[in-house]
């Protein structure tokens, strides 16, 4: 058990903006103690839409990228950079090589620079539980619990199996990062997840005629699937960083444009649903009809509702106990 303290009543600290309530509510929404998810289950309740008569305000923003892109350096500057402009950020660092353990490793954590006397930022590492590159749910709950008190939130993931996906359901802007020269940009390129990113990221501008070359082959990418505004910025997190401020106004201009109650309806009928699978299966997913049937259910379900009232309707049309 990780606190006596009721879920509903840390859920109204971060309502009120107390950021010190932050890590206590993550602690309640990683705990697999029954009286924790009972926690968890009420902190949802109390930062869900119909509780606060409006989607969270805090921005949420997924990054992801091969190993070696130079994420973390980033983030790094990208953290002082909303610093700068006074915003308070939190940063879910997603790490998928603990699965054994079961915990984070606390590596990311290490590798994002920032002054951890300042009460404006939060930095948290966070385990895949097993999913190679993906989110587990209890990621997607401290994402959306932080939206209510934080201005930005990032979750962090590393680019390989179904991360890119799970990032794209979660995030209302998701960011892409690749490194030039090292065989990043034609993966990329190969992989199939070109309508995944928002604004794609070449790293190591410093590099010169190499991350140009990237930047090129990228935009003309993009053109030929056609449909897609997303906007394709160098960065370099070299002192001194360039191309960091731009890369703020691009999320902020993509923010502005999307439709957010609508991304963030999906993205908790997609949390119920993943956290549905992870607790029953495909079991549980076969005495729903299969997933569309889910899908349905969801999708008729109320738009207020928290992701844990959604898992709970998905049980009891499947009849689990």
């Amino acid at each position: 058990m990780t606190s006596t303290i009721d879920g509903s009543e840390i859920g109204a600290r971060l309502r009120a903006g107390d950021l010190g309530a932050a890590p206590l509510a993550l602690n309640v929404l990683e705990s697999s103690a029954p009286a924790d998810r009972e926690r968890s289950a009420a902190l949802q309740r109390a930062l869900s839409p119909a509780a606060l008569g409006h989607e969270a305000d805090g921005h949420l923003i997924g990054i992801t990228g091969p190993p070696g892109a130079g994420k973390s350096s980033l983030l790094s500057e990208l953290v002082a950079a909303w610093r700068r402009r006074e915003r308070t950020v939190a940063v879910l660092a997603v790490d998928p090589s603990s699965k054994r353990t079961g915990g984070a490793l606390l590596g990311d954590r290490a590798r994002i620079s920032f002054d951890p006397r300042d009460e404006g930022v939060l930095i948290r590492s966070t385990a895949a539980a097993g999913r190679l590159g993906g989110l587990a749910p209890a990621t997607r709950e401290a994402a959306l619990a932080l939206a209510a008190a934080f201005d930005v939130v990032v979750v962090e993931t590393v680019g390989v199996g179904q991360s890119e996906t799970d990032v794209a359901e979660l995030a209302d802007t998701v960011a892409v990062v690749v490194q030039p020269g090292s065989g990043d940009t034609l993966q990329f390129l190969k992989s199939g997840i070109m309508e995944v990113p928002d604004v794609l990221v070449v790293t190591k501008a410093d590099l010169g005629d190499i991350a140009l070359r990237a930047r090129r082959d990228l935009s003309a990418a993009l053109r030929s699937i056609g449909g897609r505004r997303t906007r394709v910025l160098a960065v370099s997190a070299l002192p001194p960083a360039s191309g960091i401020d731009e890369l703020v106004e691009a999320l902020d201009e993509h923010r502005a444009r999307v439709d957010l109650p609508a991304r963030r309806l999906r993205s908790r009928r997609a949390a119920a649903l993943a956290e549905f699978g992870a607790e029953h299966g495909e079991r549980g997913l076969r005495a729903l009809g299969g997933a569309r049937a889910a899908q349905r259910l969801l999708d008729a379900a109320d738009p207020g509702a928290d992701a844990p009232t959604l898992v709970r309707l998905l049980e009891r049309q499947a009849a689990i106990a």
